[in-house]
């Protein structure tokens, strides 16, 4: 006759509990991201995959494509805040989605100057629309008052462009431009009519 381990352990005289103590699990805590820029990510993931109309399968089909592969049931995770996203997730997510990095980076409803505060992990709190300056490399995370004689913000322009970058080369904002002419054609210079008084006012 053959002779099994659990034989062998019930000959031992050893208690059940003790026996599967060791094979058994418990549960895991589910991850929880706590820092607000982690959390910010989160939420934008969702609410961009949301605007498209697409699945977390969707999402996913197209990270793949874009050869950073991140599973469904992972991207589920990340939107509710229980994986964290390393620098490659963002850039490839803010690809795939159509995005630039900062819109996921930072909320979307504080523009203008009384609009709110935003949280920003290793900053603290700062201003909605010095945030999103300094995430679009406009200025530095210093309020202007702060930095009297201008040399932090001068630093700053220095230091986060290449040599020879200008607004001139925004190239995005020409085409935007040329594709309103085209598409509202007279109607176009209504719309530059308005932006001037914008600007202006």
């Amino acid at each position: 006759m053959s002779r099994t381990v659990a034989d062998g352990l019930s000959l031992l005289k050893i208690p059940l509990s003790l026996k599967l103590g060791g094979m058994t699990q418990q549960p895991r805590t589910p991850t929880q991201i706590a820092d607000p820029s982690g959390q910010t990510v989160a939420a934008n993931v969702r609410r961009f995959r949301e605007v498209r109309g697409w699945s977390t399968y969707e999402l996913a089909r197209k990270l793949k494509q874009a050869e950073r592969p991140i599973s469904a049931s992972a991207l589920a995770k990340v939107e509710r805040g229980e994986r964290r996203v390393d620098v490659g997730d963002l850039m490839a997510l803010a690809v795939a989605l159509g995005v630039n990095p900062s819109a996921l980076l930072l909320p979307r409803d504080v523009v203008g100057r009384s609009a709110g505060d935003v949280e920003i992990t290793g900053a603290g709190t700062v201003p909605g629309w010095l945030a999103w300056g300094w995430a679009d490399g406009v200025c530095p995370l210093v309020d202007p008052d702060e930095d009297r004689d201008g040399a932090q913000w001068l630093d700053f322009a220095v230091s986060v462009r290449p040599a020879g970058w200008s607004a001139e080369r925004n190239v995005g904002l020409k085409r935007g431009r040329a594709q309103l002419r085209k598409a509202f054609g007279d109607h176009y210079s209504a719309i530059e009519a308005i932006e001037e008084e914008d600007a202006d006012g």
